[in-house]
């Protein structure tokens, strides 16, 4: 799959065309599923690229102004997932005022037609674009009979009777519904980075060695004490216990995410690893002594074995 993070013309190898849609994408829930394997179909049928357009930082990211929502998935994770899918190109410029003030129009006639040369455009029923969200199905359809693409619109998803949606996502994973949270990815969420150094109290101080994994841009849907499993440090998964927050015990101001590793010694540093929740023990409290924090850790383990052998 092609990578592509500037506003420029596709590559040779993909400039016949494409099959394409526009969206965010963060999770890669059903719902996104549902419109890539649209996307890919058409493209198959009709000789296209297959191409997903977005943004990187996202548009809500870019109008937040330092208060951006949470994120599902880090730029890396995208890529890994859209590759998986069998996507030609990831199309992710960054959003700016210029991209802002484009006229639905614009958009079209500049991006869709003229960038992509888009042939088939697939998008679900709420799509909006252009300045102030001013377009819609309506003026995307008008648009492609004028500038020789075709639309499609994918149908809404819907699990359990609650339509899918990223944010929905996000609000099962804030309330600790990691059932919920995997019935609307249609997978286990999980969430990694690469292992950095840390302060070493883990290991030196409580007699619990820890991955830390700096979370970077990413505001993290949940918080507290988890029962995990690693992936990526051997062919199965490692059964740990996670910390996702500040560690207020020892004076942290960055949020970052820890996982121990269960029977486990080996230098992780560099690797790129996924935390998969399994199930939320606590959250996160400031203890008066490192003594009474050991304690605690001991109790999430012991609860975390026991939830993990049954899970």
């Amino acid at each position: 799959m092609l990578l592509l993070r500037r506003i420029s013309r596709l590559p040779a190898s993909i400039d016949r065309g494409c099959a394409v849609t526009i969206g965010g994408f963060d999770g890669m829930h059903v719902g996104h599923q549902e419109v890539l394997g649209r996307v890919l179909k058409a493209a198959r049928e009709r000789n296209l690229a297959s191409v997903v357009f977005s943004f990187e930082p996202s548009a809500k990211e870019f109008m937040a102004r330092g208060t951006p929502p949470p994120r599902l998935m880090t730029l890396r994770e995208k890529c890994a997932a859209l590759n998986a899918a069998g996507v030609d190109a990831f199309y992710c410029p960054p959003f700016n005022d210029a991209i802002r003030t484009l006229s639905p129009d614009n958009f079209m006639r500049d991006l869709l037609a003229g960038l992509l040369k888009a042939r088939h455009v697939i998008q679900g029923p709420d799509f909006r674009f252009g300045y102030r969200r001013s377009g819609g199905m309506d003026e995307l359809a008008a648009g492609g009979r004028q500038l020789g693409f075709s639309v499609e619109q994918a149908p809404p998803v819907s699990v359990d009777g609650e339509r899918v949606s990223s944010t929905g996502v996000r609000r099962a994973l804030a309330a600790s519904n990691l059932t919920q949270a995997a019935r609307l990815l249609g997978r286990r969420y999980c969430m990694g980075g690469r292992v950095i150094h840390g302060l070493k109290i883990g290991a030196a101080k409580l007699g619990y060695p820890t991955a830390n994994i700096a979370l970077k841009g990413r505001v993290s849907p949940i918080d507290g004490i988890f029962a995990v499993r690693v992936h990526g440090v051997e062919e199965e998964p490692l059964a740990g216990v996670a910390s996702i927050g500040y560690r207020p015990t020892v004076g942290g101001t960055e949020k970052i995410l820890e996982a121990h590793i269960f029977d486990f010694s080996g230098n992780l540093y560099g690797r790129f690893l996924d935390i998969e929740p399994v199930a939320k023990l606590r959250d996160e409290v400031h203890f008066k002594n490192l003594e009474e924090l050991r304690v605690q850790m001991d109790r999430d383990a012991d609860q975390a074995r026991e939830l993990l052998r049954a899970a």
